[in-house]
């Protein structure tokens, strides 16, 4: 399954909608405005929420939470080593590594690659394609993706407020 992630570009809470390779939407992240810590609700074109992806402040390194049905299903933390960066999905079993400045990455399970996240580069507003192995449930790799976004923005804000 072949996904696009499109930012709005002017807006005062985070917006995205997410498209299939036809064009059409399949579904729309909105942010809360306001709030501790980075909030994001993920909804299919009805308005049912699908997933909630909700930061966990107070802690040394990122990590955010997913809950679906409004239980808690997995928990993603940045690990960092000394060469490299790697999201860790407890709770789902994944892993995530790969050029994240470069915004150029793979979700794994085990050893297989179940998805892969590329921008499009030269958009007005951010856009990835998404390439989702066939079986894997779409919500969840939507939202550690979402994760991914919100550590990479905090991140470039942090850098740009010193400068």
């Amino acid at each position: 399954m072949d996904l696009y992630i499109k930012q709005k570009v002017f807006s005062w809470k985070d917006k995205f909608s997410v498209y299939d390779r036809n064009g059409e939407q399949r579904y729309y992240v909105e942010g809360e405005v306001f709030t501790i810590g980075k909030k994001l609700h993920l909804y299919d074109t009805f308005g049912n929420e699908l997933a909630f992806v909700h930061q966990k402040v107070l802690s040394f390194l990122p990590r955010y939470f997913i809950s679906i049905n409004g239980q808690d299903v997995a928990e993603v933390v940045k690990n960092i080593t000394f060469l490299s960066q790697k999201y860790e999905v407890r709770g789902f079993g994944w892993t995530v590594t790969g050029d994240f400045f470069a915004h150029e990455y793979e979700i794994h399970a085990g050893d297989a690659v179940i998805a892969c996240v590329s921008k499009e580069w030269f958009t007005f507003g951010d856009a990835y394609h998404i390439a989702i192995a066939d079986g894997v449930d779409e919500r969840a790799v939507l939202s550690v993706i979402l994760v991914i976004d919100a550590c990479l923005a905090n991140q470039n804000n942090s850098i740009n407020i010193g400068n």
